[in-house]
């Protein structure tokens, strides 16, 4: 079955399953959860454990031998397996349908992987394995949610932030949990339990920001220009490819305008961005820049991309990041192009 984090403690608190998959991007998520199972399995009296890490073919062959042998040292097993991309390959799909037609009782098997595209969630061995036992898909926590998160931690430790406080973490750890958990951890040994302000996690905090590429154009999307501005500045920062995130942006601003050119025409907006091919977690982002832009206005964003590339291959005048912060503006804004040099983002 599947299983959102949030409601782990309460399945484990039932049930143990002889399956676990867990599968995302996010490394402090992945490595609590997977404390949570690890301990879990010590007290059902799993006390051995071999972990094993599939990235080719011969690693195969050694899980299905740790799976079928039998324990010297302790009746029960956990064997954690890792897939570091996500793609178990034709042999290792086949091995884990067996394995999961039938799992052995002393054994309890952790499966941990990279983020898993559209196949892998489609797959037969995803499959098997979610008849078998659990998958658990570990998300970022969207900055919507950051504060509440933060303050959950906070609250563990003793500390009450004020609203001030919790945005001011929130802005310096966006995206890097693993910093925001070891910023907790820092105030709670500088600071007594009590109320938490702005100030003291001025002085305590270091910006540790980690932003993606998905994180710009959503951003832009939904009219966020100042946060919008701050993740282009974290990109660029982090070097990330200029080619990367242009083609971030030219991907949204290209259904942005198939869909504004059928809307329109008369089409609605559910059907014009579904027949744009654009994602149901990417249609709510749209839906709000198309109320901001119109199909002229798409086009002319359009326009600006092809600048931007050939800006980027050396083939036109100016600064490629001066060009994307601007295209960033005018995408989160209602259409006006931002002409002036952005001080945020050095050439």
């Amino acid at each position: 079955m599947k299983l959102y984090p949030d409601k782990l403690d309460a399945h484990l608190r039932q049930s143990l399953a002889p399956v676990y998959l867990l599968h995302g991007d996010e490394p402090l998520q992945l490595m609590e959860i997977g404390d949570k199972l690890r301990n879990k399995g010590r007290e059902a009296g799993f006390d051995e454990r071999q972990v094993i890490v599939a990235t080719e073919d011969a690693d195969w062959a050694s899980f299905r031998e740790a799976a079928d042998s039998f324990s010297l040292f302790a009746e029960r097993r956990l064997i954690e397996l890792r897939l570091p991309t996500g793609k178990p390959g034709r042999i290792g799909g086949e091995v884990l349908k067996q394995y999961c037609m039938d799992p052995p009782p002393d054994v309890l098997l952790l499966i941990t992987s990279g983020k898993l595209d559209r196949n892998g969630g489609n797959s037969a061995w995803f499959k098997a394995i979610d008849k078998a036992g659990v998958t658990l898909a570990v998300w970022p926590i969207p900055a919507s949610q950051l504060g509440n998160w933060l303050n959950q931690r906070l609250t563990a430790k003793g500390l009450h932030a004020d609203a001030a406080a919790l945005s001011l973490i929130a802005e310096r750890i966006e995206g890097n949990l693993l910093a925001a958990r070891q910023e907790v951890e820092r105030l709670a040994l500088l600071y007594p339990p009590g109320p938490l302000s702005s100030e003291q996690v001025l002085i305590a905090v270091s910006d540790s920001a980690r932003y993606s590429i998905a994180d710009l154009s959503l951003a832009a999307l939904q009219g966020e220009s100042v946060r919008a501005l701050r993740i282009l500045t974290g990109l660029h920062e982090e070097a990330v490819s200029e080619v990367l995130v242009l083609w971030s942006l030219v991907n949204e601003i290209r259904a942005g305008a198939r869909s504004a050119e059928a809307v329109e025409a008369g089409v609605s907006e559910d059907a014009a961005l579904k027949s744009a091919g654009v994602w149901a977690n990417r249609m709510a982002p749209l839906k709000l820049a198309l109320g901001r832009h119109s199909a002229l206005s798409w086009l002319s964003m359009l326009s600006t991309c092809t600048t931007i590339d050939r800006q980027i291959k050396g083939q036109a005048a100016g600064s490629c990041w001066d060009s994307l912060a601007a295209l960033t503006t005018e995408l989160a804004g209602n259409g006006a192009p931002l002409l002036r040099k952005n001080p945020g983002i050095p050439a």
